[in-house]
């Protein structure tokens, strides 16, 4: 069997992510964080989180496509977020 490329091995499998407890309703998730903003709790949206200590770094297929899907929204929401607050904006500098 011929071996991976580098490019295909360890680095991709290891993928940043936490779990988390959310201080607002004590739902336990795992969410994937890509950058600085954090994570919010997907059973109440609040933000207030404790990071847990992860007994393993290995995640799912299944908790990895959840979390990306849940980074899709929260980037279609944020995009939709600022098209209406521009579109607000347009329309009520011309009034």
């Amino acid at each position: 069997m011929a071996s991976l490329p580098r490019k295909w091995g360890r680095s991709r499998e290891h993928m940043p992510i936490y779990e988390y407890e959310c201080r607002e309703c004590q739902n336990r998730f795992e969410s994937l964080v890509l950058d600085s903003t954090p994570p919010e709790c997907p059973a109440c949206q609040a933000t207030d989180l404790e990071r847990l200590m992860s007994l393993s770094s290995v995640s799912s297929d299944g908790t990895k496509k959840r979390n990306l899907e849940h980074g899709r929204k929260k980037a279609q929401k944020t995009q939709d977020e600022k098209a209406h607050a521009e579109h607000e904006a347009i329309h009520h500098h011309h009034h």
